[in-house]
């Protein structure tokens, strides 16, 4: 539990983390060809915390991020996110919670053939209370808050890389994600686009409540963080809080 400050008194919280992890522990591979990238990692991320993964290539962090999305199964330790644990999920679990997540990538994972209202539509077509239009009027809703109205019906070829970043963004909030999961999302982008993708996604966290956990090389995005969390050789070496009891 939190502490937090009510009338005077020092009160405890009882809001859960969205990210919590105790002894994360990975390998992959069989017999002689095992190889672990993860070693007992704990890890927890707060309500509106934005969290920095840092570390050398190789290091793990990719692999935690993957595991945290539920894009992977889990084999040895707790990883509880969104309120669900991952430890022994079925897939369909894991499938129902990828979808509360935003995912970010560094190559935008765009599909070329569709315009930038289509693609952040198609984020939300496992909505079934949604119809067609309005989920297109959606997706231009949300490509104007993240400064694109004026582009919501170009293809990605059309537009710059910092731009196409902004639509996997808006795609990314287009199910009101409770958990935002970044790779590498500036390392393509010039200074100044990186700057607009990371002010975004700090505003989000900060406007909405919704925790961001970011995996960066990148030295000029360091200071949009609350945190910075430094791996190597699979194991957290700086930067993390105990995870609450």
């Amino acid at each position: 539990m939190r502490p937090t400050v009510g009338e005077g008194v020092l009160a405890v919280s009882s809001v859960p983390s969205p990210v919590l992890l105790t002894g994360v522990t990975y390998a992959y591979g069989e017999g002689e060809l095992r190889r672990p990238v993860l070693r007992d990692v704990d890890l927890s991320v707060e309500p509106g915390e934005i969290v920095l993964l840092t570390g050398p290539s190789g290091s793990g962090k990719t692999t935690l991020l993957t595991l945290i999305g539920a894009l992977r199964a889990m084999q040895d330790g707790s990883a509880r996110v969104l309120g669900q644990e991952l430890r022994g999920a079925h897939e369909r679990t894991r499938v129902a919670l990828r979808r509360r997540i935003g995912f970010i990538f560094q190559n935008h994972n765009l599909l070329g053939f569709l315009t930038a209202r289509q693609n952040v539509a198609m984020a939300m077509e496992q909505d079934g209370t949604t119809t067609e239009a309005g989920r297109l009027s959606r997706a231009a809703e949300i490509l104007g808050q993240v400064g694109l109205a004026d582009h919501v019906d170009k293809l990605p070829s059309q537009l710059s890389g910092g731009q196409r970043q902004r639509v996997s963004v808006a795609r990314a909030l287009a199910t009101d994600p409770g958990l935002v999961l970044a790779d590498e999302p500036t390392a393509a982008l010039d200074k100044a686009s990186g700057q607009e993708v990371v002010q975004l996604l700090r505003g989000l966290a900060k406007s909405r409540g919704v925790p961001i956990l970011l995996v960066t090389h990148d030295p000029r995005i360091l200071d949009i963080a609350d945190r910075i969390v430094a791996m190597e050789d699979g194991r957290i070496v700086a930067g993390d809080h105990a995870p609450r009891a």
